[in-house]
């Protein structure tokens, strides 16, 4: 589930390039298209690439894993070729995101540089414990929602009339999708192994919540920058509460919680637990739609 480099896409294949000669009309060509994107996907555009852009982070927390870490540096363990296969690819998606918002023009690069720069700063807890099992959990979940919000802005793009930020993210959710199939993938070994480990540490990374990666964005001065950022985003539906519940229904299905037998008691509190917990986000999801 990891592509070789020689087979992968790299950011300089979607944007202008200075080394042509008509990089100035093709740069003016893209400037003109960026102009029919709304404020508020525009927001959500700059929040999604800060998220990429913290990648140092995540990288960080994976390697903290117990029995996931990359000693060394340069391990040729299957667990660190992975972490290392991972971060590389998903290196590309800030770089392309950013270089595409610096030649748009529509934004204050500075400000958002900084934001970064504040972001990988505060660093980030994911309140999996170092825990494998929850790390693995909370991967699926991420990866899964990641993949959502950038398909919702891909079409949002298009429907701009910009196919260059369509073509982007589309291809950014892509990769993501490969990302959350191998982690669903690994933990449904871990159900296969120990399941009733596995269903309880599920249940206790729900009931903790799915903390997202940039929930420490700030500017300097707005604390509440993330949830101004998520109120846009829920607005102009690009990643709402239904989408939340909807993940999760995705992986008690794919981890065919239901059918799970020969639980212990505790293991089959966590089944029922999970069993129902989409229906309680898609309740909450209603009253927010209804609540504008």
């Amino acid at each position: 589930l990891l592509r070789p480099v020689n087979e992968s896409w790299q950011p300089s294949d979607f944007l202008p390039s200075p080394s042509v000669a008509d990089f100035p009309e093709q740069h003016a060509a893209l400037r003109e298209r960026a102009r029919a994107l709304s404020d508020g996907l525009l927001v959500v555009l700059v929040g999604d690439m800060i998220t990429e852009e913290a990648l140092p982070t995540y990288q960080t927390w994976l390697n903290r894993l117990r029995g996931i870490t990359d000693d060394t540096g340069v391990s040729d363990r299957p667990w660190a070729l992975w972490s290392r296969g991972w971060t590389a690819e998903e290196n590309r998606h800030g770089d392309l995101l950013n270089r595409y918002l610096y030649l748009s023009g529509r934004v204050d690069m500075r400000a958002v540089e900084t934001t970064i720069h504040h972001l990988i700063r505060e660093g980030f807890d994911p309140q999996t414990d170092n825990d494998p099992y929850l790390g693995f959990i909370y991967a699926s979940f991420q990866e899964r929602a990641t993949k959502i919000s950038h398909r919702n802005v891909a079409t949002l793009a298009k429907k701009c009339g910009e196919e260059t930020l369509h073509t982007i993210c589309g291809i950014i959710a892509g990769d993501e999708a490969r990302h959350e199939a191998a982690y669903k993938l690994f933990m449904s070994k871990v159900f296969e192994l120990d399941p009733a480990g596995a269903i309880q540490s599920f249940g206790t990374m729900m009931r903790r919540k799915i903390t997202m990666p940039a929930v420490a964005m700030h500017d300097g001065g707005d604390r509440q920058l993330f949830t101004k950022f998520s109120k846009v985003a829920q607005r102009i539906g690009v990643y709402t509460v239904k989408d939340y519940a909807d993940i999760i229904h995705e992986l008690v299905r794919h981890w065919k919680i239901e059918s799970l037998q020969g639980l212990s008691d505790g293991a089959a509190h966590a089944q029922d637990y999970l069993c129902n917990l989409s229906l309680r986000y898609q309740k909450l999801a209603d009253r927010v739609v209804f609540d504008g």
